[in-house]
């Protein structure tokens, strides 16, 4: 089962480290692939590169992003980020593992 989730920014990203930018999860998404017991999940980004996201209770409440600047330098080296203001890339998630999945594009 593959997730489609939208490109995210914190408004003013760092375009060299990746700093401010991540994945959004949709809510029904998230309840239905994302376990509360999880404390992080590890998202492989291709090339055998993989980072742990914290999975903080904000994530719960309604901030359902996966941040990371590692993520962000993915989406640079993809040619993902920057996009045009309000229209942000879709990507593809997908389960692998327990609390693990592999981040792709659309």
């Amino acid at each position: 089962m593959q997730i489609v989730v939208t490109a995210w920014s914190n408004g003013r990203p760092n375009l060299v480290t990746g700093a401010g930018l991540g994945v959004r999860v949709a809510r029904r998404d998230r309840d239905a692939y994302f376990r509360r017991l999880w404390s992080e999940v590890t998202l492989r980004l291709g090339g055998g590169e993989s980072v742990r996201v914290i999975l903080s209770p904000a994530f719960w409440r309604g901030c359902s992003e996966l941040r990371s600047a590692k993520i962000g330098q993915w989406m640079l080296e993809n040619g993902v980020a920057p996009w045009p203001k309000g229209d942000p890339p879709r990507l593809r998630l997908e389960p692998t593992r327990e609390a693990e999945f592999q981040l792709s594009m659309a």
